[in-house]
């Protein structure tokens, strides 16, 4: 568990909840609880007491078996009191088996190694007013990459005060701004797979392509395939969920003076800049997608394109040797008076012939292309 009181200036790291479990304990700041799901399991009644003892309220029972669900898709639910969103990371795992697909209940994918490290397991959020509580999974990266950000953007303490809209840049002024920037950070993790995921596609489509290599890595093939398509689902539910926040946020009270107008303003800018991160990140997979199947297509007309070829110079072949056959049967029919057959030069009248006929044809066959590609 890491808990952190965040105000305009500061940023201070505790170690207990207990100096929380009182009204007006945050001051004119607020707190991030961030724990991993076992650590939200263990001391859950303490995260009830404090949300009670700050927010006026506690976690509603589903909320709680949402947060604690390790399949769950992302979504969004809201309550009179606090918001609940459920994001799915796209993040670089730790090198085992890929999550993706496991959502909808079927057995972890293995795949080729850039797919098998990526990680999409949700992170659950639930934001009050005055507390963001985040559910993350084990490892907890998103969680202390960011935590390692707002400490270095911390002020030392009899700093002279700065512009406030550079502090508005380098600290999260809300819970909500807080949990959109987890947010946006999880949905970049998945940009730096990027060039990693194209380059193995673009590797497999250069094996597709080319006419001398025989492609065997058709299960890896097909599972990449099936993890692109997953993720784009999964682009889909964070899209929707994310979409769903901001609808909601939309229809909250017009504030009453400026600098709450203007923190509800970059809430809606920040909310649509992840937006557009998402679509960026579901475009690029849908582009994936599309040229390994490009790639797929192509392999299999350079195929048929090579067999065509070859069935194009068997047929030249037997074309070429027809007429040959045709002499060689003649001549060897039972017949007492053949022509040529009692001369002392009708083999090689006839092996003459033969060998015209034959050359006849392959110039002929030569002219009209037909044996253009075989001499390629």
């Amino acid at each position: 568990m890491r808990i952190f009181k965040i105000n305009a200036t500061q940023v201070s790291e505790h170690d207990t909840l207990d100096a929380f479990a009182q009204p007006g304990a945050c001051g004119d700041g607020y707190l991030w609880i961030s724990l991993t799901r076992d650590e939200f399991a263990a001391s859950l009644p303490e995260v009830q007491d404090c949300l009670q003892a700050l927010c006026g309220t506690q976690l509603v029972d589903l909320h709680v078996v949402d947060l604690l669900n390790d399949q769950l898709p992302s979504q969004y639910d809201y309550t009179s009191q606090y918001d609940v969103l459920v994001f799915r990371r796209l993040a670089a795992g730790n090198g085992g088996t890929s999550t993706i697909g496991s959502e909808n209940g079927g057995a972890p994918m293995a795949g080729p190694p850039v797919l098998r490290r990526i990680d999409t397991r949700p992170v659950g959020f639930a934001v009050f007013e005055r507390v963001l509580l985040s559910v993350h999974p084990q490892d907890g990266a998103v969680r202390d990459a960011l935590a390692a950000k707002l400490m270095a953007a911390n002020l030392p303490s009899g700093a002279p005060a700065i512009d406030t809209r550079a502090t508005t840049t380098r600290l999260p002024t809300s819970p909500s701004d807080l949990m959109l920037r987890v947010v946006n950070q999880m949905v970049d993790g998945y940009l730096a797979l990027r060039r990693d995921l194209t380059r193995q596609l673009d590797h497999w489509q250069a094996e597709l392509i080319d006419p001398k290599s025989r492609f065997t890595n058709w299960g890896a093939l097909m599972q990449s395939r099936q993890a692109l398509r997953h993720l784009d689902e999964i682009c889909d539910d964070q899209r929707g969920a994310v979409q769903d926040w901001i609808d909601s946020l939309e229809t909250l009270p017009e504030p009453q003076n400026a600098v709450e107008a203007r923190e509800h303003e970059l809430l809606l800018v920040r909310g649509r800049d992840v937006l557009e991160h998402i679509q960026r990140v579901a475009h690029h997979v849908r582009r994936l997608e599309e040229n390994a199947e490009t790639a797929v297509q192509m392999h299999f007309n350079i195929q048929s394109h090579r067999t065509n070829d070859i069935m194009r110079v068997l047929t030249v072949l037997t074309a070429v040797f027809l007429p040959l056959n045709l002499i060689a049967g003649i001549f060897g029919m039972n017949f007492e008076n053949v022509p040529l057959l009692h001369k002392a030069d009708g083999f090689w009248i006839a092996m003459g012939s033969m060998g015209l006929i034959a050359v006849a044809l392959v110039m002929v066959f030569w002219r009209k292309r037909y044996l253009a590609a075989a001499t390629k």
